[in-house]
């Protein structure tokens, strides 16, 4: 979910930094040294994206020999671990699977024949003392913008199991008629086996020391109105809240009566009665397949470690049906941070301990609260790298380690000093460390806006 949510939520978070109040008058109080975690871990991880580090057009890491000069100056500068992506947004493998086709050449260019890619990354990555950790894609089937992957391949798993998604006039589409990529419906039993099926053979496949996944989600707010996710709302809304009017229900309407466009998103206007017990529904769907993934990796392995990739903006998640909270933590009854979309019993759905580990994408170029004024009297503000730190720690309870996480190229970095910055920061305050997104950014200045290779950002971000 790493970049596509927050270009989402961009005009949001402009609008929230801009109406954000300062508590008391007077000048910016002095910054405050960070309060280290006693837990804190210096693990320093690099997100490897195999579109753009092994099919893009200045991509690295289609070759043995390119992988070995990446991951050893990965190691000069700092780092200790990667996140590999082993199935993306096509639905295909970047290694010889039993449950979805492999993929060896995309856009022109190809994989050097006869290597594993995956088995490749994780032997170079033990030979240089890295953790190692395996992502995939997850609710994502088809690549839109190639019209490429399961969805376009098999067209009865595409009739049966594409989300469905509502448009601003509200008619029930196809995601992918509306230009994006081929989200699936994480409420159908098959979708959910096939994920399932793919977690344990790569968990029994290779020698790696965890599992995240990534884009765990709905595709979005107006998601899934399939006649399968009514059924299934019906079904739900009977057993949890003896609703025997629930079949009456007029679907979609009674969830959202109407939809307007914000930018290119798509967006509730007039909400109907169902709507709160809908976006519960929704988080509940996501949590039960957490519980079901995380017992397929122990099952497998249980040392191999359980985590997932989220965006840090909580205050919006709600959109994409996932609750990455602790259940301990309840929205809908919080004195300290109001979220006027909790419904009772949201909390309910938190996931937060089925994680081993939370990585959190606090992709922002504003380190500290001080660093604005309006945020400066804040402690929880989930549009800065300080704010939603704080804020995670505050919804998780802690449960798991967090390592917070910074984008290295797609937002706009003042200087190179400024990502070293907000690299020692996020060590200072997380039990986890730090995720860097993405490997392609640093060695390539053509993927990131400031220009430059960011090598030494890094090095200098992760000194002692």
């Amino acid at each position: 979910m790493r970049y596509s949510f927050l270009a989402a939520c961009t005009a949001v978070m402009f609008l929230f930094a801009a109406c954000s109040k300062k508590e008391g008058g007077g000048p910016v109080r002095p910054e405050p040294e960070p309060e280290v975690d006693t837990v804190r871990k210096r693990n320093v991880v690099a997100w490897v994206d195999a579109r753009s580090n092994v099919f893009g057009t200045y991509g690295r890491l289609n070759d043995t020999a390119g992988i070995n000069r990446v991951l050893d100056t990965l190691k000069m500068v700092g780092v200790n671990g990667l996140v590999i992506d082993v199935k993306g947004s096509s639905g295909y493998t970047m290694y010889p699977s039993a449950y979805a086709t492999q993929i060896t050449t995309m856009d022109g260019k190809t994989i050097t024949p006869g290597v594993d890619y995956v088995g490749y990354m994780v032997q170079e990555a033990r030979k240089r003392q890295f953790k190692v950790y395996a992502s995939i894609v997850t609710f994502v089937e088809g690549d839109g913008a190639r019209s490429s992957g399961k969805l376009f391949d098999d067209p009865d798993f595409r009739s049966k199991y594409e989300s469905i998604v509502c448009d601003a006039a509200g008619n029930r589409v196809p995601v992918t008629s509306m230009g994006k990529n081929g989200f699936v419906n994480p409420a159908q039993p098959v979708v959910q086996e096939r994920v399932i099926n793919i977690v344990k053979e790569i968990v029994g496949k290779y020698d790696i020391d965890g599992f995240i996944l990534d884009y765990a989600r709905y595709t979005d707010i107006h998601a899934d109105f399939s006649d399968f996710s009514k059924t299934d709302f019906i079904n739900w809304l009977k057993v949890k809240y003896n609703d025997t009017d629930a079949g009456k229900m007029k679907f979609p309407t009674d969830i959202v009566a109407s939809w307007k466009m914000s930018g290119d998103q798509v967006q509730p206007n007039v909400t109907g009665k169902y709507y709160q017990k809908w976006l519960v529904y929704r988080c509940s769907v996501i949590q039960a397949f957490f519980e079901k993934a995380r017992a397929a990796v122990k099952s497998v392995k249980p040392n191999v470690t359980f985590g997932v990739y989220v965006g840090a903006w909580y205050t919006t998640y709600y959109y994409v049906g996932v609750n990455w909270a602790s259940k301990e933590y309840d929205p809908f009854n919080d004195q300290a941070i109001r979220f006027d979309w909790a419904y009772p019993g949201y909390g309910a759905t938190g996931y937060g301990e089925t994680l081993d580990h939370l990585m959190t994408g606090n992709y922002f170029t504003q380190i500290r609260l001080a660093d604005n004024p309006a945020t400066a009297a804040m402690k929880y503000h989930w549009w800065s790298i300080e704010g939603s730190i704080n804020g995670t720690k505050y919804i998780t309870k802690n449960k798991m380690p967090l390592y917070g996480s910074i984008d290295m190229g797609n937002i706009s970095w003042a200087n190179t000093g400024e990502i070293s910055k907000a690299i020692k920061y996020i060590l200072s305050q997380t039990s986890g460390g730090v995720m860097l997104f993405d490997v392609v950014h640093v060695y390539a200045p053509q993927y990131n806006r400031l220009k430059v290779p960011l090598w030494d950002a890094i090095k200098e971000g992760t000194k002692p």
